[in-house]
């Protein structure tokens, strides 16, 4: 079989070329939105992004041409956006076409010369050389943050002090994760209060051997926020889990300290939970055959789920670094998979037309059923207990317009709490969950929207999550929540660099190029400072079906996401710029591929 595909203005044209006589197939494919047929087909169902399309009969040998575009006012942006996994349905069985180049072009880093200042991403708050290079003594001995770093750098491949070689340890009541390295020609020491300024002192230590001999001098450092997180969506795509291990070690090296599970979604659950198994035995794997089509995948059927003994080595890999595990299951919409396998968590006399702006219908579950609380209440429960960090993320983002109007039995409960349309529906159902988590003992989050309501949103204490831009998080914390800043224009990793048809990427934010991960000033307004607790990266993962095409999307990025989280100034971009291409080692070890 031959396929290909290629944009032509707003729409796509593919060709087919069967290598056999094909009657009465069905065309499959997942795009990043809702598609519809123009001319080659007829569009015969599908489900949010996922199309399916009958096709006339065809001859072997005979080119067919099939034209498609997206629904809605949505544009391909560049060939991430052509049609992904596309396989024939025949009698005989399915058969997969080919998909061709996956994923991002080499990395092109700027050629704009030699940094003035320490090779080292984050930058340190001081830097005092005082010339002259380091060979240094044996060290105090044993330290589990410093054997952390040995180890770290050991499976990078990145240089670390040779054997007879050491630090020497000494206790400072410096803040929390802060640290001092004082480095003469005979001695390195690191003075610190903390596991967390350890650790990051020997990261730094690691950044410089990267560059050469050791300098001498004195650095102070310590960070910005106290919230420095990556995010990763593994419900679109399942990473393996030595893929998160390696994406901890990653947010390591750039002394980020919160790694935002995202394992829930419309798509799959696929976190190995015992109070509703079928959840995630329904949704672990999608394709031809289960319960939800190919959606985002590159392949016919593709997945998987986490179990606890994952979730065990990845707590304690991130222990070792630092790291707290935030993970987040995510209600009331984006619960496609949630609603498949339990319909009763829907109004059956529900007849709301909403659809999401994935293009699904029926993606929010009911809160003023029982059945949505006593499964909500498990899920809350059995995950909370899990993840020893103490906090847990509920989602209540993307909630469509609409949500619940529909439905007699939320009309009844609003007329009873008072409530007023959707929003304040929401605001209940967060705050009331919200309350629940409260209730086991540990902190709740959510996504910027659930600060919507008359009753003030899911109050409770939460942390919130600003990533439709600046301005809802300000809000927020002139309200009295703690926020977390994430906006898609400068940290959402999913994002396309450039306008370049061969690039990769999302676009419904700008593009977000190298230089933008620092453009931007995560407190604008003052009079939040205290409540602007840290600085987030995002990625969804929509456009990834395989686990090698997460680095170059992060790196080098992510770099940006890390100087904004941990510098207590910003940084120039010409000389962030600057900085990164000095450091290409870092992408060396995650095996980016760099434009020569």
């Amino acid at each position: 079989m031959d396929w290909t595909c290629a944009i032509e203005g707003d729409r796509i044209l593919c060709t087919l070329t069967p290598d056999r006589d094909l009657r009465g197939a069905v065309l499959c494919f997942s795009g990043m939105a809702p598609m519809r047929v123009d001319a080659g087909g007829t569009r015969v169902g599908g489900l949010g992004g996922f199309t399916e399309v009958a096709l006339p009969d065809l001859s072997a040998g005979a080119p067919h041409k099939l034209l498609i575009a997206y629904s809605d006012g949505f544009r391909p942006a560049n060939r991430a956006w052509l049609p992904m996994g596309p396989y024939l349905r025949t009698d005989a069985g399915p058969i997969a076409l080919p998909v061709g180049d996956l994923g991002c072009r080499p990395v092109v880093l700027p050629d704009v010369g030699e940094i003035d200042g320490l090779p080292v991403v984050p930058q340190p708050s001081t830097w005092r050389a005082r010339g002259g290079t380091c060979t240094p003594d044996a060290g105090s001995g044993a330290d589990a943050a410093l054997s952390a770093v040995a180890a770290l750098a050991a499976r990078r491949g990145l240089v670390w002090l040779p054997e007879g070689q050491g630090v020497h340890l000494e206790h400072a009541d410096l803040a929390p994760d802060a640290y001092e390295l004082e480095i003469t020609p005979g001695r390195i020491t690191l003075r610190a209060g903390d596991y967390g300024g350890r650790l990051y002192g020997g990261i730094t230590l690691l950044h410089l051997l990267q560059a050469g001999p050791l300098g001498c001098g004195t650095l102070s450092d310590a960070p910005r926020f106290g919230w420095r997180g990556q995010h990763l969506d593994t419900a679109r795509h399942f990473y393996a889990p030595q893929t998160i291990l390696d994406l901890l070690d990653l947010m390591a090296l750039l002394k980020l300290n919160r790694f935002h599970w995202h394992f829930a979604d419309d798509e799959a659950f696929r976190l190995q939970i015992d109070c509703y198994p079928e959840l995630w035995q329904k949704t672990e794997m999608r394709g031809e055959g289960h319960l939800l089509p190919a959606l985002f995948s590159a392949e016919i059927e593709a997945g998987g789920s986490y179990s606890k003994a994952d979730v065990a080595a990845i707590l304690t890999h991130a222990r070792a670094l630092n790291i707290e595990v935030l993970p987040e299951i995510e209600v009331p919409a984006h619960a496609v998979a949630l609603t498949r396998v339990m319909p009763q968590l829907r109004d059956p006399a529900d007849n709301g037309a909403e659809v999401s702006v994935q293009g699904y219908r029926g993606d929010a579950v009911n809160p003023a059923l029982p059945e949505t609380w006593e499964v909500l209440e498990a899920i809350v429960q059995e995950v909370g207990a899990l993840f020893p960090f103490g906090h847990l993320h509920l989602g209540c983002d993307e909630l469509p317009e609409g949500t619940w109007m529909g439905s007699p039995r939320a009309r009844a409960l609003m007329e009873e709490e008072g409530l007023d349309g959707t929003d304040d529906l929401q605001g209940w159902m967060m705050q009331r969950l919200a309350a629940t988590v409260v209730a086991n003992g540990q902190r709740p989050c959510a996504w910027e929207e659930a600060a919507k309501g008359s009753n003030g949103g899911i109050g409770n204490g939460a942390i919130l999550f600003s990533w439709t831009g600046q301005g809802p998080g300000i809000e927020a914390a002139k309200q009295g929540y703690d926020v977390v800043m994430c906006p898609a224009q400068h940290v959402y990793l999913d994002m396309a660099q450039s306008d370049d048809p061969d690039d990769w990427g999302a676009r419904w934010a700008g593009f977000v190029p190298l230089s933008e991960t620092v453009n931007w000033d995560p407190i604008p307004d003052s009079s939040t400072a205290e409540r602007i607790i840290g600085v987030q990266g995002t990625f969804w993962s929509e456009f990834t079906s395989r686990d090698a095409q997460l680095w170059p999307m992060l790196l080098p990025r992510i770099e940006g996401v890390a100087a904004m989280a941990w510098q207590q100034t910003q940084i120039p971009q010409a000389d962030f710029l600057r900085l990164v291409a000095a450091n290409r080692w870092l992408l060396t070890a995650f095996d980016v591929p760099l434009a020569t």
